[in-house]
């Protein structure tokens, strides 16, 4: 049982890390998986690799509680009226994803859940990130806090939230690159994919423990204690460096690094671990 809760905890930590840097959760997961596997059932450990993102979500609640809550008496009127406004174009955002991934998950997974094509998503969008950084290096950016983010720019991004359904793009990256090409600072397009996170990471996890079910081992309560609780620590520190790197720096550092893994996990799986 020790044995598997460290697992748990490495697995976690590898979620926390990646899910909100964007270089893909997915990617990283598919090469940890070759070498620390969870010895539980099979429904348990699909099931495993989706709740732990609670971990992640709740991270997110908590490092930005009070920016989100409509309800707070400490803020005036019309700071509450721009938080549900906030929240109102999060959930429009939220639309396309929700609604494709709901009709057509199992058809993903099932086309695109491999390692040729996280390798080269991993790639391509690591290209992007070069592209889109060398192309911004002399253009400032017309949204520099969420008062001038619009509904439609919140739908655009949405659009490009679609794009992370294919394994390997990375949800916080998709969604970062199409805030940054429609003008947003990089602190905006960053905490909006965090925003963003909250209603799609939850529902995804809500899902998957309602399919499971709530009735489960010691063993594997313990197991998921550990990932979550693990996920939700490294997501905090994870959130904080990537606000603070980024302003002195930009993505390109991310868009090399994607590449790099692009590239390790088409030479292990292509030529030394033939699946």
């Amino acid at each position: 049982m020790i044995l598997e809760i460290l697992k748990a905890i490495l697995l976690g930590a590898v979620e926390g890390l990646t899910e909100w840097l964007p270089i893909s959760s997915t990617g990283h997961m598919i090469l940890v998986d070759e070498f620390v596997k969870l010895n539980l059932s099979d429904a348990f450990k699909e099931m495993f690799l989706v709740v732990i993102q609670f971990g992640a979500i709740l991270a997110v609640v908590v490092l930005y509680f009070h920016r989100l809550n409509p309800f707070s008496r400490r803020k005036s009127a019309s700071a509450r009226h721009e938080t549900a406004v906030l929240w109102l174009k999060v959930f429009a955002a939220c639309v396309p994803a929700g609604v494709i991934g709901l009709l057509f998950n199992d058809q993903i997974n099932a086309l695109f859940y491999n390692y040729g094509t996280v390798a080269v998503t991993l790639i391509v969008y690591g290209v992007l990130f070069i592209v889109v950084e060398n192309y911004n290096r002399h253009r400032r950016p017309s949204v520099r806090d969420f008062s001038h983010f619009s509904y439609r720019q919140a739908l655009a991004v949405g659009g490009f939230q679609l794009l992370s359904l294919i394994p390997g793009t990375s949800r916080s990256g998709a969604t970062i690159l199409g805030g940054i090409l429609l003008g947003t600072s990089r602190e905006v397009a960053s905490e909006f994919s965090f925003f963003l996170a909250i209603p799609v990471m939850f529902g995804a996890s809500a899902l998957k423990m309602a399919k499971f079910g709530f009735h489960f081992t010691g063993e594997e309560a313990a197991v998921l204690a550990a990932g979550i609780l693990t996920a939700f620590v490294v997501s905090i520190v994870a959130i904080r460096f990537l606000l603070g790197y980024i302003k002195k720096n930009d993505f390109k550092a991310f868009g090399w690094y994607r590449i790099a893994l692009g590239a390790l996990v088409l030479l292990y799986f292509g030529l030394v671990h033939r699946p």
